[in-house]
């Protein structure tokens, strides 16, 4: 759980630095077009911080990390969210600066959004393997399908 908590805190000090730098960068070069280091502050903060504290709420109701697959979706995801928020930077700078990005950087950041498509069928694999199935909750009910009714208390 640690690491989740770790990884959204990360994104999140990422998140707020790249959104100064984006404000200081623009006004220092008198830009005002439109750029991809604009997006790179939200993304980050929704993709990395709020993505991962959803994670670590998840983690704590089904123990995800007991899966083997839990391992490799957090590395997977974290390499394609850094090698997309990397692009996503380059390119937006180098926009910024008035020189073209080229073909390499898109390829790349292709190669990041891949990654992070595998992250999240892992996460998904993995929630799946530790949600019970509607017919193992119904075993745990009445025979009517009805919950079974909790006592009162004190009487």
């Amino acid at each position: 759980m640690r690491k989740l908590y770790n990884a959204a805190h990360l994104y999140m000090i990422i998140g707020l630095v790249s959104g100064l730098a984006y404000r200081e960068i623009t006004k220092i070069k008198h830009f005002t077009g439109e750029t991809q280091l604009g997006l790179v502050h939200t993304h980050v903060l929704a993709l990395g911080m709020l993505f991962f504290l959803i994670v670590l709420m998840l983690e704590k109701q089904f123990a995800l990390s007991a899966v083997g697959l839990f391992d490799w979706f957090f590395w997977i995801y974290n390499a394609g969210l850094a090698v997309t928020v990397v692009m996503m930077t380059l390119h937006g700078t180098l926009t910024v600066l008035g020189h073209e990005s080229g073909d390499a950087i898109a390829m790349v950041a292709g190669l990041g959004h891949i990654l992070l498509t595998v992250g999240l069928i892992l996460f998904f694999v993995t929630l799946g393997k530790r949600i019970p199935a509607r017919r193992e909750v119904a075993d745990q009910s009445t025979p009517a399908g009805r919950p079974a009714a909790e006592p009162l208390a004190g009487g």
